[in-house]
C-alpha cells in the first residue's frame, strides 16, 4: 500500500493545488514541496522495505477492473520499480526547488507537474499491461500544457511534436501489448502471469518484438526518432525539462526492459545486434551534435539523447552486468540530466537572460559559485570516477565486451562516444564560464544562488555522488529483480 501512496498523493496535490486561487503562491509551492516530499517518503519506504526482504515483488494489490478484457488494477513494486520511484521522488523534489520563483497561474502548473508524476509513478508500479498503458498516457498528456503554456521559444510546436511522438510511440506499443493479449493464449494482461504461464513461440517473438521495443525506445529517445527530445527540452521551463530528462525518457527504457524483453526474451536474442548499432548511433551521434551546438540547452538536450544511447546499449547486451548497467544508467541519467537542465535553464538563464554561449562572458568570475556547480555536473555527465555515470557506463561498456553477438565496431564506437562526450563537455565549460565574450566587456557579478537553488543542487548531487562511491546501494535491490529476466534470456538462448 505504501507504493501506492506515490500514485495517490500525486494526483490528490494535482487536484487540491488546482483549486487554490492562483495569487496564493507561498500556499501552492510550500503544498508542492510537501507533496513531493511525501513521494519521496513512500519511496524510501519501500526501498527500505524491499532491501530487508529481497524478493521479487512487494506489496501487490489486486483488484478487478475490466473483467470483460482481462485487465486488473494489479500494482506492486520490485528493486527495478523502486530505484525509478526514488529517482522519480527526488527529480520531483528538485524540480519544485527550481521553480520556487514561478508566480504565473502556479496553481495550475503545479497541477500538471503532479498529473505528470502520477503517472510515471503508476506506470513503474504496474503489474497489469493495460493498467501500464493508462498510466503511460495520463504522464503524456500533461506535458503538452506545461511546454506549451509555460514554454518558451517555438513552445507550441515543441509541445505538438513531443506529444504526437509520443502518442505514436505509445499506439505501437499498444498495438504489441494486444499481440501479447492474444498470442499468450492466456487472454490476459497480468504481468507476472505472462512471465510464468505465457509461451510465445519463436516466430511470434521475432516479429512482435521489434514492435514493442521500437514503440516504447520513441519515449527513450531512440534514434532516429529522438527529435523530440531536444526540441521538447529546449521549449519546456526547467521543472518540466528535469522531469523529461530525469524520468519521462526512463518510461521508454523500463517498457523495452520490463515488457519487450522480459515476456520475448527469444526475439530479444535475435534483434541484439540491431538495437546494438541503433545505440552507438545514438551515444556518438548525441554527442558530436551536443559539440557544435551554440544554445546551452540544446547542448544539453543533445547529450541527453548520447546518455540514453548507453541504456539501449546496455539493454542490447542482454547480460547481467549490461543489463545492471542500463539500470544503473537510467537512475544516473536522471539524477544528472535533471542537474544539468536545472543549472541551465533556471540558475544560468534567469540571471543572464541568454543561453547563447557567444553572449555568455568571464562567468567564472560573476558568479563562480554556479560555475563550480555545473562543473561538478558536467564531470558526473562525462563519467568522471566517483559519481554515477562512471558505475554505469563502465558495467554497458564490460557487458558489451561479453556480448558475443556485437561486433568489434559496436565497441570502438562506443569507447569513442565516451571520448566526444568528454570533449563536449570541456568544450562548453570553456565557452560558458572562461570564455570572455566580444559583445560584452561588463565584469558585474551577478546575483549568488537562491536557497532554494543551493537545495536543489545539492540533493541532486548527494545522490550521484553516493552511486558513484557505493553503487550497491542500488545494485542490491536491482539483482534480484533483473534475475528472473536473465533466467528467461538463457532458456531462450538454449
Amino acid at each position: 500500500m505504501i507504493a501506492l501512496l506515490t500514485v495517490i498523493i500525486s494526483f490528490s496535490a494535482a487536484s487540491i493545488i488546482g483549486f487554490i486561487p492562483g495569487k496564493n503562491t507561498k500556499l501552492i509551492r510550500s503544498l508542492a514541496l510537501l507533496a513531493a516530499l511525501a513521494t519521496f517518503a513512500a519511496s524510501l519506504v519501500c526501498y527500505f522495505q524491499y532491501l530487508a526482504a529481497n524478493s521479487q515483488f512487494q506489496q501487490v494489490i489486486d483488484l478487478a477492473w475490466i473483467p470483460a478484457i482481462g485487465a486488473q488494477f494489479k500494482v506492486g513494486v520490485d528493486g527495478l520499480s523502486i530505484s525509478l520511484l526514488v529517482l522519480t521522488g527526488i527529480v520531483a523534489i528538485s524540480g519544485v526547488l527550481f521553480s520556487w520563483e514561478l508566480e504565473d497561474r502556479a496553481n495550475q502548473f503545479y497541477a500538471y507537474y503532479f498529473a505528470l508524476i502520477g503517472g510515471v509513478f503508476g506506470v513503474f508500479l504496474s503489474l497489469d499491461l493495460f493498467l501500464l498503458f493508462v498510466f503511460y498516457e495520463i504522464a503524456i498528456v500533461p506535458k503538452y500544457f506545461i511546454i506549451a503554456i509555460w514554454g518558451s521559444g517555438k513552445k507550441t510546436y515543441a509541445a505538438m511534436k513531443l506529444v504526437l511522438f509520443s502518442f505514436v510511440g505509445s499506439a505501437v506499443a499498444l498495438f504489441g501489448l494486444i499481440a501479447l493479449y492474444y498470442g499468450s493464449g492466456q487472454h490476459t494482461f497480468d504481468l507476472i502471469q505472462l512471465m510464468q504461464e505465457g509461451e510465445f513461440s519463436e516466430t511470434f517473438q521475432l516479429m512482435v518484438f521489434p514492435i514493442l521495443f521500437v514503440g516504447f525506445a520513441i519515449l527513450a529517445g531512440m534514434w532516429p526518432f529522438h527529435t523530440w527530445a531536444p526540441t521538447g527540452h529546449v521549449a519546456a521551463p526547467t521543472a518540466a525539462s528535469m522531469l523529461l530528462a530525469g524520468v519521462v525518457m526512463k518510461l521508454g527504457a523500463y517498457g523495452c526492459l520490463r515488457v519487450a524483453i522480459g515476456l520475448l526474451p527469444y526475439g530479444a536474442i535475435y534483434w541484439a545486434p540491431v538495437i546494438g548499432w541503433i545505440a552507438v548511433i545514438n551515444i556518438v551521434y548525441g554527442a558530436l551534435i551536443a559539440l557544435v551546438q551554440k544554445d546551452f540547452k540544446y547542448v544539453i538536450g543533445y547529450s541527453s539523447v548520447s546518455h540514453m544511447g548507453f541504456v539501449l546499449l546496455g539493454l542490447a547486451t542482454l547480460n547481467e552486468v549490461g543489463l545492471m548497467g542500463a539500470s544503473l544508467q537510467m537512475f544516473s541519467h536522471g539524477i544528472i540530466g535533471a542537474l544539468l537542465f536545472a543549472i541551465v535553464g533556471t540558475v544560468i538563464y534567469t540571471r543572464t537572460h541568454t543561453r547563447q554561449l557567444y553572449e555568455l562572458h568571464n562567468l567564472m568570475a560573476r558568479m563562480p559559485g554556479v560555475c563550480w556547480a555545473f562543473i561538478i555536473a558536467g564531470l558526473a555527465s562525462m563519467g568522471l570516477p566517483g559519481f554515477s555515470g562512471f558505475v554505469s557506463e563502465l558495467h554497458v561498456l564490460i557487458g558489451t565486451w561479453n556480448q558475443d553477438q556485437f561486433s568489434i565496431w559496436i565497441i570502438i564506437l562506443a569507447g569513442f562516444g565516451i571520448l566526444a562526450t568528454f570533449t563536449y563537455t570541456l568544450v562548453k565549460i570553456h565557452e560558458a564560464f572562461f570564455r570572455a565574450s566580444q559583445s560584452h566587456s561588463t565584469t558585474e557579478s551577478y546575483a549568488p544562488m537562491t536557497l532554494a537553488e543551493k537545495a536543489g543542487c545539492a540533493l541532486l548531487i548527494l545522490f550521484a555522488v553516493a552511486i558513484g562511491l557505493y553503487p550497491k546501494l542500488l545494485t542490491s535491490i536491482l539483482e534480484p529483480s533483473l534475475a528472473p529476466i536473465l533466467e528467461a534470456l538463457a532458456v531462450a538462448a538454449g
